[in-house]
């Protein structure tokens, strides 16, 4: 065992990011930006990748009244495009990229895949429910008005009556997507927040 933790720790401390062309490709940062970002990234992460423990431990500092945990593992699995367990810079970065500068298509693809828990490509009220539960746990007791524990499953009634267009139970990106975009041409601004929360 200590053999495969040593051979772990080796591979990790060797990785390197992809290139920089490639990085200005995938993302709308400028060459600058990703330096910085890249210099920030690796102070915080010396090895080059990030756990979800780790993760978990950095996130949950923005959400010290509540319990974070639960939200961050969503959160990790939504960076880890590659699902390997760890986060690199380029999962790190492309991510950012789309959440600061994407287009509004783009930002509720990254938005439908944080609440499609399972990847199957639909959202599902349990789904929908333990992602709620999870925005309630983080955001803490100490909210006012206090919150009722049927809170979060009121919210998912609510996203079903606007997403589930054809009433089947599920939640298609197409559903997710037109829904989206007509609250925002209805002067609703981008939408999602309203939709979710």
């Amino acid at each position: 065992a200590d053999g495969g933790d040593a051979e772990l720790e080796l591979s990790a401390v060797r990785h390197q990011p992809e290139g920089l062309e490639q990085l200005l490709a995938r993302t709308k940062f400028t060459k600058k930006e990703l330096q910085s970002l890249y210099r920030g990234f690796k102070n915080e992460c010396p090895s080059g990748l990030v756990d979800e423990e780790t993760f978990k431990l950095i996130y949950s500092q923005f959400f010290p009244q509540g319990d974070a945990s639960t939200y961050a593992h969503f959160l990790f699995d939504a960076f880890d495009a590659d699902r390997n367990g760890a986060l690199c810079f380029q999962d790190f970065v492309v991510g950012l990229s789309v959440l600061l500068r994407g287009t509004v298509q783009q930002k509720l693809k990254w938005a439908f895949n944080l609440y499609d828990i399972n990847k199957d490509g639909c959202i599902t009220k349990e789904e929908m429910l333990q992602i709620m539960k999870s925005i309630y746990d983080m955001m803490g007791r100490c909210t006012h008005p206090t919150l009722r524990d049927s809170a979060p499953a009121e919210h998912v009634e609510l996203f079903f009556q606007k997403m589930d267009r054809n009433g089947d139970g599920v939640v298609t990106f197409e559903e997710f997507l037109e829904t989206c975009q007509k609250v925002s041409s209805a002067g609703g601004g981008f939408g999602l927040a309203t939709i979710l929360l």
